[in-house]
């Protein structure tokens, strides 16, 4: 039913609610709470110990102007009082806070108390104006400015009145008997408004284990869907693969002789390959890529290698061609900005299988580009590119072995859920001689100084990004935040050096041409936002400042420093960073201890869960509502061993299993639909 006709509701909250992805009483229902305040532990003030989390229902007494502390932030402060005593709530760089309170009304306050100079205190509290004096556990929900918390808890209230119509069990009584698993209706009521901490700790794991079990089950039907009666091209190790690793201008690694053995091994068969290949930043997964083509067009079949930008597709052009120079082998580059000259010729040769490896970019998606046995499928960069513009370059060929690669390290555990129907190789490995980027961490007051040491890199010959975060989801905003820090360096800091700029509102082209200027050192200082984040190879760049480097993701802020140490001189990532909180000073701690990718990947699922860890609305699966793949490992393993142990014994397809089968199924159909959807 439309959430407009929920009592309460009405077109004009409705499409406040549509905002927040509820569109229906369902999509309600399973909205579930960010956090829940524990109003079971509302104590007198002179009662609290340091660092106890407590919820307090306050009065507020004094609203303190605001003030700028030593370290160059920005301090607002307001005094509470209830019966027994006084507390002061302390907001950093808020200065919208003291606009918020006024001086007598009540409010609920949630938060960590600390004990200074005699004083309690409390930092970046929650807070709540439009309170209910509710005993008990009570949820928070991820709202808007529009919707308050006491409205939005009715709401939630008024759709649990349809449970009997919207929501059904999946679960038998004996899977629910074995696995100790509360009844749906029961998980749905308390999540959302739990009676006490027990049945919310057992409603959370009905309501995860639902989830996991449900994707893994589809992973594990999509495995075997393509796996099953589907032949593909049987490609052995060709005699001059010998003589092309003797040719390298460099020693391979273990790890790569490892993945090039797996890769190797799979072409071998004629069953089609579908394997993941990760690798962290300068961990060489190029060649590989090389090596598998190599083999792929020796064998008589053609190659594709797809990368998401042009530049980046003219790098691997360039490194195929120079290692594949000593033999016959016809390399092509299919890219948008060619003239139609060129992409005709390119075209035909491709058609009538005189071109035997082909790297482009989406270019290479377009209906007239026609294989003639497309056997290998490439895509670098995986989460670039959705699942249907995969699958449309795939759908090219008869099945063919298809390789996907990363330098987004992803923690095993998490690729075996997001990736079940694929086989991972992980080259572990770097090779020597790489550059360990030396990292940084700096307070805002250090902008100068910073900038010094940058001047000081660039009049060596060197060149430098400089990064700045997208600070909300807007392209406009994206571009503004770019221009404003270039015209500020140009003006100031670095007014005697090129400066270029790349944001998410330039076209392809702009943002290849730009790229261009930058790798032939035509611009010394790059400032962009993460588009740079994946792919450019610049030796020459030592240096990458990141702006505001507490707004990115331990993921993001590794991947960025991997654009500089690629060459042989000494490289350098400083991050300036306004790290308030405990959070964002770990991340960079990290970022300063370890150039491990695997590691930092590990620690970010650890800071911030997964939410959408890269690529999972790329790949097809439902973003996760209630699990965390890292913290909920137990329940993964769990639900992994019964999805194997349902498909192996069939027994899904047993009719006391048609609704979770039906559950099963609708997964897959969006995952189907996404695919044809070409």
């Amino acid at each position: 039913m439309d959430i407009q006709y929920l009592k309460g509701v009405g077109p004009k909250i409705a499409k406040y609610l549509n905002s927040l992805g509820i569109y229906t009483i369902k999509d309600a229902i399973y909205y579930f709470p960010r956090d829940y305040e524990d109003r079971t532990n509302i104590k007198p003030i002179y009662l609290l110990k340091n660092d106890e989390m407590v919820s307090l229902i306050v009065e507020v007494v004094q609203i303190y102007p605001s003030r700028i502390t030593k370290t160059g932030r920005t301090l607002n402060k307001i005094l509470f009082k209830n019966e027994t005593g006084y507390i002061s709530g302390i907001w950093f760089n808020q200065s919208f806070i003291k606009n918020v309170f006024k001086i007598g009304e009540r409010v609920f306050l949630y938060g960590k108390v600390t004990r200074q100079s005699g004083e309690f205190i409390m930092i970046d509290p929650q807070y709540e104006k439009d309170y209910e004096e509710l005993p008990g556990i009570n949820p928070i929900y991820s709202t808007n400015k529009h919707i308050s918390q006491k409205l939005f808890r009715k709401i939630i209230r008024n759709a649990l009145n349809y449970l009997d119509q919207e929501v059904e069990e999946i679960f038998p009584e004996s899977i629910r008997k074995i696995y100790n698993l509360l009844d749906i209706k029961t998980a749905l009521i308390n999540i959302h408004f739990p009676a006490n901490k027990e049945i919310l700790e057992a409603a959370k794991y009905r309501l995860k284990f639902e989830e996991l079990l449900i994707i893994q089950l589809g992973l594990f039907e999509l495995k075997k869907k393509y796996s099953n009666n589907t032949t593909s091209y049987a490609m052995p190790v060709c005699k001059e693969m010998k003589e092309l690793k003797e040719k390298l201008p460099f020693e391979l690694t273990d790890a790569q002789r490892r993945v090039i053995r797996e890769i190797l091994t799979d072409m071998k068969k004629n069953k089609p390959m579908n394997r993941l290949l990760q690798g962290d930043v300068g961990s060489g997964k190029t060649i590989i890529s090389v090596i598998a083509l190599f083999n792929c067009a020796m064998n008589g079949y053609q190659g594709v290698l797809m990368a998401p930008t042009e530049i980046l597709a003219e790098q691997h052009f360039t490194t195929i061609s120079e290692i594949l120079k000593y033999w016959n082998i016809k390399v092509a580059l299919l890219v948008g900005s060619m003239s139609k000259k060129e992409k005709e010729d390119i075209l035909k040769g491709i058609a009538q299988g005189d071109i035997s490896i082909v790297v482009g970019t989406h270019a290479l998606l377009q209906d007239k580009v026609e294989f003639k046995n497309l056997a290998l499928v490439i895509t670098d960069e995986q989460h670039r590119f959705g699942v249907r513009q995969r699958a449309a370059l795939v759908n090219k060929g008869y099945n063919p072995h298809v390789l996907v690669m990363t330098a987004t390290p992803i923690p095993r555990t998490l690729a075996l859920f997001m990736y079940g129907d694929m086989d991972i190789s992980i080259i572990d490995q770097l090779p020597p001689g790489r550059q360990k980027v030396e990292t940084y961490f700096v307070r805002p007051n250090m902008r100068e100084k910073v900038y010094e040491f940058v001047k000081k890199e660039l009049d060596k010959g060197r060149q430098a990004y400089v990064i700045c975060p997208l600070v909300e989801e807007s392209e406009k905003l994206e571009a503004e935040s770019v221009v404003e820090m270039a015209e500020s360096l140009k003006n100031d800091l670095l007014k005697d050096y090129s400066i270029g700029i790349l944001h998410g509102k330039m076209s392809s082209n702009e943002k290849d041409e730009i790229m261009r200027k930058f790798k032939q050192n035509e611009i010394k200082v790059l400032v962009s936002t993460t588009v740079v984040e994946v792919g450019v190879n610049v030796p020459n760049a030592t240096i990458i400042v990141i702006e505001n480097a507490e707004r990115f993701g331990l993921a993001q802020l590794h991947q960025l420093r991997g654009r500089v140490g690629r060459g042989n001189f000494k490289s350098y990532c400083i991050l300036i960073a306004d790290a308030k909180t405990d959070e964002a000073l770990e991340r960079m701690k990290i970022m300063t201890k370890t150039n491990n990718g695997f590691e930092i990947a590990e620690k970010d699922l650890m800071i911030r869960g997964t939410g959408e860890f890269f690529g999972t609305k790329q790949h097809g699966l439902p973003e996760l509502k209630i699990a965390n793949i890292f913290k909920d490992i137990d329940i993964l393993k769990v639900t992994r061993d019964l999805a194997k142990e349902l498909i192996e014994k069939n027994s899904l397809y047993q009719e006391e299993y048609n609704k979770l089968n039906n559950k099963v199924n609708q997964l897959l159909d969006n995952i189907d639909d996404m695919i044809s959807l070409n």
